[in-house]
């Protein structure tokens, strides 16, 4: 159909990828079995069962091997959300602490601390964790004893990427008991993620974000690291998690975390070509748009934008009409809208933040969606002002 003149092809122009993501094809062909000939519940003994246990050793294998973790210290979960929450209250709960983490964490990171009388430690103006803050943070008189520190590898909302050499230099030097945690949920698609996250004690995944399938996740936990399980009843996951297992979602997750770690380099050549060319392209033709982070601080499938003197739901109700899918750095909350948490931690005014618009490209992404989201985003923003 056309909207106002736009055409408009098969399926909307998808910018929403940091919400979620397409199956990858390996990972639908991956996962299709357990659904129909493979059912098995694969903590069984007969030889059905083994072959679905088998399809959790290969993706444990899998993933071990992509994050540089052991395969033992990789813990299926239901998702990113239910590994963050493992993590923080695992381990503070295993070791009678409490929690640290940036005021800018996605809320599986920021609740969970909270819920264990954690605190939060300041970002400045980019995004980046204020390390004078986080040892001042970690002293003993700070508050009750930290045991673990959380850093998101790559924001949600703004891109800007952690650096956890130097928050885990701060950690060793100020609490060498504290234990590293990492929520790597948007990090994995954008980083060498082996690297990236080494120094971490703990990482968390979520499969539904590199084209796996919703409600699988993972965490990569190392050896001696102390954790009391969340969930209790058979003993999976060697008494970490349990519950009978997915297995079609793990496998699925398998097969596209290991798809994903032979096509990163060039994803984010391709990705971050095409990320660069849709920011110019709004830049130049919309008047009072800003750039939240530097592009050097950010990761490559991530564009966020302040746009001046726009509300971001009205723009995003106009931009769906025109097929282009985004999202905003808000939500509403009891009926008036609130800036978002990460643009009021990084000291972006309340104003400023209610016209924050969140572009997010994955591995799915083709050139035309750019090319439409250029050519319809301005078009939009000069309605609404």
């Amino acid at each position: 159909m056309n909207v106002d003149g736009i055409r408009t092809a098969d399926r909307p122009a998808y910018l929403d990828c940091a919400a979620s993501t397409p199956m990858r094809p390996c990972a639908v062909e991956a996962m299709t079995p357990f659904f129909e000939t493979q059912f098995a519940n694969p903590s069984g003994a007969h030889r059905m069962a083994r072959r679905s246990r088998l399809a959790i050793d290969d993706a444990r294998e899998i993933a071990a091997h992509a994050l540089d973790f052991d395969p033992h210290g990789i813990v299926f979960t239901s998702g990113g959300t239910e590994a963050d929450n493992l993590a923080v209250r695992g381990v503070t709960a295993a070791t009678r602490t409490t929690a640290l983490c940036p005021a800018t964490e996605h809320h599986a990171v920021l609740h969970p601390v909270e819920a264990v009388g954690g605190r939060k430690v300041r970002v400045d103006s980019g995004g980046a964790v204020d390390l004078e803050h986080l040892a001042a943070q970690l002293a003993p008189d700070a508050g009750p004893p930290v045991g673990l520190v959380s850093v998101m590898l790559v924001n949600n909302e703004s891109g800007v990427v952690a650096d956890l050499d130097a928050v885990a230099e701060v950690v060793r030097a100020h609490a060498p008991e504290a234990l590293l945690h990492t929520d790597a949920v948007q990090g994995v698609n954008w980083i060498d993620i082996a690297a990236a996250a080494r120094p971490a004690d703990l990482l968390s995944l979520s499969a539904h974000k590199f084209g796996g399938p919703k409600g699988v996740g993972l965490m990569g936990i190392r050896p001696e690291v102390p954790l009391s399980a969340q969930l209790l009843g058979g003993g999976q996951e060697a008494d970490r998690r349990s519950g009978t297992h997915n297995t079609a979602g793990i496998a699925a997750l398998g097969a596209a975390l290991g798809e994903l770690t032979e096509t990163r380099d060039a994803d984010i050549c391709r990705i971050g070509a095409m990320a660069d060319q849709l920011a110019d392209g709004l830049l130049t033709a919309i008047d009072r748009c800003a750039e939240t982070v530097a592009r050097s601080c950010r990761a490559a499938g991530i564009c966020q934008l302040l746009l001046e003197g726009i509300e971001t739901e009205a723009l995003l109700v106009l931009l769906d009409r025109y097929d282009v899918m985004a999202s905003a750095a808000a939500s509403c909350a009891s009926g008036a809208m609130e800036p978002s948490h990460v643009l009021a931690a990084m000291g972006v005014d309340r104003q400023a933040a209610a016209g924050s618009l969140r572009l997010s490209l994955g591995w799915c992404t083709e050139p035309w969606e750019i090319e439409r989201a250029i050519e319809s985003i301005p078009r939009c923003v000069e309605q609404l002002r």
